[in-house]
């Protein structure tokens, strides 16, 4: 027997499991991006001097730029033409947004009383991050797309929840923030919104009839950069974290309890809006719309607005934990339910 062939065989095999681990992971949704969030932070765990020292580049400021940046290229990709197709379902709108802003913070809310004191306090103002934060974008229209839903819908609510979210998610925020923070003024993080986030947004529509064409070309690099951001946010933000010993007051069942948590409170705004959905007499194409536009949560809005509403940059990482299971966990049971709605509507 070759020893030379052997060799060559088992690498063959091993370089051929690596395609098929690929398409394993991302049948059930685990895609590139959700292994490089893991990987950020075991990364920040090992050597979190990297993302706090300032010299000879700092990694925390050059994400601070590209918040901006992400922005801008969001409106710059915001189609006027898009929106105004969408604006016609108007009970769809209100029950989308009013999930989004309203009833998801009201379910989490009155978990507070429980949580007050000590290192927990701090996960549960996380998850009222989460739920005060905006729905996503790409995400919810693809979902709907693959379900058969009202997707001009989808884009106009997807894209107004953005914005809606720049105001509503501080105002949120401020509840708890101001009281229990130090350092956290409104007024201050309204004008950083401002000039971080809205200016650049407002920029990009204004622009969009000159370069939004661009911008739909190149959809899929610039969604590698805001990935590429979102990666360096958390990275350092988790950084800072870990060099402080923000997580030694938590367990792994604490974790494992949060990732529950998690998923429950998916289901249950799920099956909330599907029932008021069909309480109001939607179609089956504005149903989908509601429920999956309504129930998801944007982690790009949740790491980038993260860098202007905490002043304490050691509980960052820890205020980011919620919305990153929620992330992951959204998009397992999103994309299991919209191929069971694709199949039974092929049936």
């Amino acid at each position: 027997m070759n020893p030379k062939h052997n060799a060559d065989q088992e690498v063959g095999q091993a370089v051929g499991l690596v395609p098929r681990i690929g398409a394993l992971a991302a049948r059930i949704g685990l895609d590139w991006f959700l292994i490089a969030l893991i990987s950020m932070i075991i990364l920040a765990s090992l050597w979190p001097q990297a993302g706090i020292d300032r010299e000879p580049i700092s990694l925390g400021d050059v994400a601070t730029y590209g918040v901006s940046m992400i922005f801008f290229f969001y409106g710059l990709r915001l189609s006027p033409e898009k929106m105004k197709a969408g604006l016609s379902s108007w009970r769809l709108h209100l029950v989308v947004q009013l999930s989004t802003f309203i009833l998801f913070p009201l379910l989490i809310l009155p978990l507070h009383t429980f949580f007050e004191g000590g290192n927990k306090e701090l996960l549960w103002l996380g998850t009222f991050y989460l739920a005060a934060l905006p729905s996503t974008v790409s995400s919810s229209v693809v979902m709907v797309s693959i379900a058969g839903g009202n997707i001009p819908g989808a884009i106009f609510n997807a894209s107004i929840s953005s914005l809606i979210g720049i105001l509503v998610t501080p105002l949120w925020m401020g509840l708890f923030l101001t009281a229990s923070t130090e350092g956290f003024d409104l007024g201050s993080i309204m004008g950083k919104l401002v000039l971080q986030v809205l200016l650049p947004v407002l920029l990009g529509i204004f622009l969009h009839r000159y370069w939004g064409g661009f911008a739909e070309r190149n959809k899929s690099r610039l969604r590698i950069f805001d990935q590429i951001i979102i990666l360096l946010i958390v990275y350092t933000s988790f950084c800072e974290s870990f060099a402080r010993n923000m997580f030694s007051g938590y367990s792994v069942a604490d974790l494992l309890l949060l990732g529950a948590a998690m998923i429950a409170l998916f289901f249950l705004v799920y099956g909330i809006i599907y029932f008021l959905s069909s309480r109001l007499g939607f179609k089956q194409e504005d149903r989908i719309t509601a429920v999956f536009c309504g129930s998801k949560k944007s982690l790009i809005h949740g790491t980038v607005m993260s860098k202007v509403l905490f002043p304490d940059a050691n509980m960052v990482g820890i205020m980011l934990l919620p919305i990153m299971m929620y992330h992951a966990l959204q998009l397992l049971a999103a994309s299991v339910i919209a191929q069971r709605l694709a199949r039974k509507a092929n049936a």
